[in-house]
Order: structure tokens, then sequence, then C-alpha cells
């Protein structure tokens, strides 16, 4: 039975682009949502017809995931150009901040690659009163490893690879290790020059729990938000990984794929395995994310990943983001905004536009629980 669920799952991914998962998106800080920088998602009116703006209004304020910042804009724009009078902010700083900021009352919810933690769930009934912060997984997506290398247009590496490279341990990119990867790829004797995130990170912790997983052996630091290894360069936020990978010839780093799509950065296939090489798609990530399990209890939404797939095709560097949001307790001012905002995005108009950006579904098994959690918020 349990085979049957998890086939049925990955199925259910497969087969469906417009499965649902729900982004929430509201900020506190200086990024302006409103902005018309998103990627053009098609027809304007169709949807905005599909939005149902209820009883919202005012002001939402949110912070955290950077990795979940293009979507965001994407559902900002849609839902701003069909709710007159609401006025959707996002900050995308990180998953670190944003569960700090939530935690202290200071934005409605928050983005976070990485589920709260037991204390931070603990700490969060400070500010939800009559409740506790609870994990909504809203978008999936592979966390590309994106490189810049000067005549390497495609290039394989697996998790004991990675993970030398990201520990320092392999410094040059015509090492033996990566050669034997590469087969009849002319790779040079050039500096790698790895980047990881300067604040604390749920895709650095989705990065660590992948290399904890498939490469026990090479990767013996704790999966934490900080960046736990010597060496490196460090740059803030996805954008800045992406940024300088894109500068910097010999460079290597990790972001979400988007960033990769939007400014033509290659990324590397991973070896798992498998019959082939796994590419960083949504299609490849999605296959990874169908065998995820529901692991939180109650109306927490949690999920556990295999991050040792080596099912054809998926890719195994998967995140997912959750909307940490009060179960009850919401602020009254922002609740029904809040409700209306993510019934958009768990809708299947808000999901469809995501791949596009280069994210994954949410199953649509686990999207139900999502859509039926949203509506019982109070």
């Amino acid at each position: 039975m349990k085979l049957q669920r998890k086939n049925r799952l990955r199925a259910t991914a497969l087969g469906a682009l417009a499965v649902s998962g729900a982004l929430v998106l509201t900020a506190c800080g200086s990024d302006d949502n409103s902005a018309g920088d998103a990627p053009s998602t098609g027809d304007k009116t169709t949807a905005a017809s599909s939005i149902d703006c209820g009883k919202a209004k005012g002001q939402l304020r949110a912070s955290g995931s950077s990795a979940q910042k293009n979507a965001m804009d994407l559902w900002v724009k849609n839902y701003m150009a069909a709710c007159s009078g609401v006025e959707i902010n996002y900050n995308s700083s990180s998953s670190g901040e944003g569960i700090v900021a939530f935690n202290q009352g200071t934005v409605g919810f928050a983005g976070s690659d990485s589920a709260l933690k037991p204390e931070e769930v603990a700490e969060s009934k400070k500010s939800c009163k009559t409740g506790q912060g609870i994990n909504l997984p809203m978008v999936g997506g592979p966390v590309a490893i994106g490189y810049h290398l000067e005549g390497v247009d495609k290039l394989t590496l697996d998790a004991p690879t990675l993970a030398k490279i990201f520990d320092t341990k392999i410094k040059k990119w015509n090492d033996p290790a990566i050669a034997k990867l590469n087969d009849g790829v002319k790779l040079p004797d050039k500096a790698i020059q790895a980047f990881h995130r300067s604040e604390d990170s749920g895709t650095t912790q989705n990065l660590g729990k992948y290399l904890g997983a498939a490469a026990p052996n090479d990767w013996k630091y704790e999966a934490e938000k900080k960046w736990p290894a010597p060496g490196g360069q460090a740059a803030s936020n996805s954008s800045g990984i992406a940024a300088q990978v894109k500068q910097v010839d010999g460079a290597i780093g990790y972001f979400e794929l988007s960033y990769a799509k939007s400014q033509g950065i290659s990324t590397v296939a991973i070896n798992t395995g498998g019959s082939a090489p796994a590419e960083a798609t949504s299609e490849n990530a999605s296959k990874a994310i169908a065998a995820a399990k529901i692991k939180g209890t109650g109306k927490d939404l949690a999920l556990e990943l295999d991050y040792t797939t080596k099912a054809d095709g998926a890719y195994p560097l998967v995140l997912v983001t959750y909307e940490v949001v009060c179960d009850t307790g919401n602020k009254p001012e922002t609740l029904d905004t809040v409700k209306s905002f993510l019934s958009y995005a768990a809708s299947d108009d808000g999901q469809k536009i995501l791949t596009e950006a280069g994210y994954a579904p949410i199953p649509a098994e686990i999207n139900t629980k999502v859509r039926e959690t949203v509506n019982s918020l109070s």
C-alpha cells in the first residue's frame, strides 16, 4: 500500500503542472513587489478573473526565503492587479530572518525553505497568542548548482564530489574526480571558486541535508541554516550568489532554478546512480518531491524529502518553501487578506504560472491539505 501511494503521488506530480501549492507573500522591508519586474505570465485578464478578493484590504507585510522571491513576484503582481486597495510587499531576506520577524510579530507570516524547529514553534506562541506557527508547503523546486566555466557548457557531478568542492577539498576544475564524471569534456586547469550564503538560509540547510544524506562520508556537517564549512566565498541571498557565479569564471554556487533561468547560468546535472544524470528542471524536481511524506502533526504540514532517490530522472537536490502562519491567533486586520491571497496562490491558476519560472508544483494530495488548512486559519 505504501508503494502504491508513493507511485500515485509521483504520477500526480508528473501529470499535472497545474497542481496546486500555495505561496504567500507579504513583506516587511524595502522590496516592492508591486513593480512590474516579474516574468510574463500570459493573459492578465484570465488570471485576475480567477481571484476572489473577498474582504481583503490594506497592507500585508512578510519576509523570508529569497528562493521563492520570483514566485512571489508573479503572485503579487496578479493579485494586486485584481484586488484594488490591497498592498502586498515581500522582503526576500532569508529564511532565518523571516522566522525571526514572524516570531517577533512584525510580519503577518514568513517564507522559509526549512520547517520550523521545535524551539521556533515554542517561540511562535508569543506572537500567535491563541495558537502556534505551522508550516504550509507552498512551492517546490530544484536547488540548482550553477557554474561558470568558460568552454564547458555541460557538467555532471555527484554528491561526494559536490561535498568535496563545497568543503574546499577539491580545488581545481580538472581534478580527477570531476574528470571521471565528465568523460570527453575538456576541463580547464582553473581554480574552483565556491560561493555560499553569507546569512542564515533555508537553501543552505537543504543543500546540507542533501549532502549529508547522499554523501555522508564526505560531508560531516550538521544541516543548519548557517554555512558550516571553512573556506569558500560568501554572498548575500540567492540573487547575490547567482550574480557572482555569472560574473566569475571558475565559480560554482547554489540557488533556486529561476535565478539560473533568468540569468542564463549553466547548471550541473547530478549523477544519482540512476540510468542517467538528472538535470535541474521543474519536472525532475517534481519526481523527487512526489516521494515526500507529511511528517507534521495536526495542521502542520512539514514534509520529509528523500534526498537519496535513484528514480530515473528524479533530481534529488530539492527544497520545499513553506509559508509559516499561525494556525489560530492571526492578526484580525490582515486575516481576510492572508486567506484570500493564499487561496489564489493555492489555486490551479496560481500554480500554472510557477513552472514558467522554474518552480515545481506540490503534489495534489498534499496540496489538498494545504487548501483545507488555509480555509481554517483564524
